[in-house]
């Protein structure tokens, strides 16, 4: 169950989504969304997409810079390190209350004490993933997890993967 605020979020994120459009308009656009949407009291710093590559130079298991708000941030993340590539290998949500504390996190903005990412499957195959992060420890909740996963959900379905 989410919460009004995600349940308004996710409202305005199915009228704004257009699967007609190219993914990274849909992607741009969330980002925003999000990004925005959060009050200042909860000191989001950076809310973003990792795209699996497409590219013909793209290597396997890595994540490249998609759409995002925030400062500039790490434009390749490998499998193997991080919280979003933790989030890539076992396609699974990771909620990370401080990052410090965090064997191998990347510190693209030393400002970030939190952070949450939630993979994007389609078909069963990992796409990307949605990284947020905040400026406080412990700066995500279980109501974040639930309602993030419904932002992705919804990107998923409606988004033009």
């Amino acid at each position: 169950m989410t919460t009004p605020f995600y349940t308004n979020l996710v409202t305005q994120l199915v009228s704004l989504l257009d699967p007609s459009l190219p993914i990274t308009s849909n992607l741009a656009n969330t980002a925003a969304l999000l990004y925005h949407a959060y009050p200042p009291t909860r000191n989001i710093n950076w809310v973003g997409f990792y795209l699996t590559g497409t590219h013909k130079a793209a290597k396997p298991d890595t994540l490249y810079l998609g759409p995002f708000h925030g400062q500039v941030a790490c434009t390749l993340i490998p499998f193997s390190k991080g919280v979003c590539g933790k989030a890539a290998r076992e396609k699974a949500t990771v909620v990370v209350p401080d990052v410090h504390a965090f064997p191998g996190h990347i510190a693209c903005d030393s400002a970030s004490q939190s952070e949450i990412v939630v993979p994007v499957v389609v078909d069963g195959v990992l796409v990307g993933v949605l990284d947020v992060d905040c400026r406080d420890v412990g700066g995500f909740t279980e109501e974040d997890r639930v309602g993030l996963e419904e932002v992705v959900r919804v990107v998923r379905e409606q988004g033009g993967w």
